[in-house]
């Protein structure tokens, strides 16, 4: 017996329903992602100017490893595309971040909330645009190196958006967290100052993406400690690049991504300072073994699956600083200035005055963030922010499904919180005025950043 016209119907609706269930897994992953991911090696050419310490005197002698930028593209059911782009530099300057993302946006439609762009923080890797840029004492012949560098550096981020946006492929992504224990609160580690409270986040967060056929396509992964095992001049990651080429050795195929944690107050210790020796060579890409095992028995480990859709939010926030010095006070300064790094600190900001007739009496600090569903939130922050930063967020809005980064989209300074503020010391003084900032930072800081995480998460988990 034929079914009943209403019964046919009724199967032909099932039938499509079913087939557009089918066809939607074929496209999508589980959770409906799709991921793709590409590098380019941004080693530079020419000898070079390296970042991060002000003692250096001449530019670079050498490589020890390629450097790279990586994206990793995610797109969720929604059809929403955000990229999250790695680095090993020092940093990433508001202009070059500026320049990126308004090419991404012209080239990709890639919103502004949905780019992060993060550095490992490496001090041995090439100057590129604005970043500390008061830190170097170059010639001219030397800054046009780093010019044409820099200018180079913004097509390749720009093309490795790109490239990876082409790689959008069925993907299943997973969260967990590890630990790995080598960073030491450098605070604590000065002389004079072992009093002093050690806080230290030896998390280490790991996501994990694989493609279709349950194969490893990408492992980004964090640590919150300076990039500061190696101080010589030749180029290399630090330990996050010899961490990243361990995973990778493990894992062929995949590309691993390392993302700076809130790792201001932070080093790998022990250390040995000074021109490259076997010795120290070995001792960074020991830390950087000890976090790719970390990462490894992450891997082996059962991981929360990341649901979506991926809900996105970017604001500056105006940090007001403390008092701003007068031109007379600064001439008196830089008359007393027994270095050439302290002379082109006063001699700056003198050109800022001359040529704008007063100081900034605030910066303008981007605060990002991406919510995954209900399963992670990942919190972005710009300069070099102390690890008071980490604990209380994951404190605040959970300690297994939250991820805080540093040194994301801009790097104006330390970013100091009001315990190191009070106790004084590096990060909570000259470190925020000898990049080319008139003065510390209000003590309203930490709670005018909290204040502004707080409001963007909220409205990333209360987006409809």
């Amino acid at each position: 017996m034929r079914p009943s016209s209403s019964k046919r119907t009724s199967l032909l609706l099932l039938l499509t329903i079913l087939s557009s269930l089918l066809l939607a897994t074929s496209v999508r992953g589980v959770g409906g992602w799709r991921a793709g991911v590409a590098e380019v090696n941004i080693t530079p050419r020419e000898q070079i100017w390296l970042a991060g310490y002000a003692f250096r005197d001449r530019p670079s002698e050498g490589v020890l490893h390629d450097i790279y930028a990586k994206a990793l593209a995610l797109q969720d059911a929604r059809g929403n595309i955000s990229v999250l782009v790695t680095s090993d530099l020092v940093g990433i300057s508001r202009s070059m971040a500026e320049a990126i993302a308004r090419r991404s946006k012209e080239r990709f439609n890639i919103p502004r909330d949905r780019l992060i762009l993060n550095a490992s923080h490496s001090h041995s890797s090439p100057v590129a645009g604005e970043a500390l840029h008061l830190f170097y004492d170059m010639d001219a012949g030397q800054r046009a190196v780093t010019e044409r560098y820099t200018r180079r550096l913004l097509e390749q981020m720009v093309d490795v958006i790109g490239d990876s946006i082409k790689q959008l492929a069925p993907a299943e992504l997973a969260f967990e967290q590890g630990l790995a224990g080598f960073a030491v609160n450098r605070r604590r580690a000065a002389p004079g100052n072992r009093h002093l409270p050690g806080p230290v986040d030896h998390d280490v967060p790991v996501l994990r993406v694989r493609n279709g056929k349950g194969n490893l396509r990408a492992v980004v992964f964090g640590y919150a400690c300076h990039a500061t095992s190696l101080s010589g001049y030749q180029i290399n990651g630090d330990y996050p690049g010899f961490a990243q080429e361990e995973v990778e050795k493990a894992h062929p195929g995949a590309t691993a991504m390392f993302v700076a944690g809130c790792g201001a107050d932070a080093n790998p210790l022990p250390r040995i300072r000074g021109v490259l020796t076997e010795k120290s060579i070995s001792l960074a890409a020991t830390y950087g073994r000890i976090l790719a095992t970390a990462v490894e028995l992450v891997l082996q480990s059962e991981m929360k699956p990341l649901d979506g859709p991926l809900k996105t939010a970017w604001q500056h926030v105006d940090l007001p600083f403390q008092q701003l010095p007068s031109r007379e006070q600064l001439r008196a300064k830089l008359e007393k200035a027994d270095d050439s790094f302290g002379r082109r600190q006063f001699n700056y900001l003198i050109s800022v005055l001359d040529r704008e007739g007063k100081l900034p009496d605030r910066y303008a600090y981007p605060v990002q963030v991406w919510q995954f569903g209900s399963s992670l939130t990942f919190i972005a922050l710009a300069g070099e922010p102390v690890v008071d930063y980490s604990l209380r967020f994951k404190g605040q809005y959970g300690w297994d499904r939250v991820w805080v980064a540093g040194y994301c989209n801009d790097l104006p300074s330390y970013i100091p919180s009001l315990r190191v503020l009070r106790e004084g010391g590096y990060e909570g003084g000259e470190g925020m005025t000898g990049v080319g900032l008139p003065g510390p930072f209000s003590s309203a800081i930490e709670e005018i950043i909290a204040e502004k995480v707080d409001e963007l998460i909220q409205r990333t988990r209360n987006q409809k």
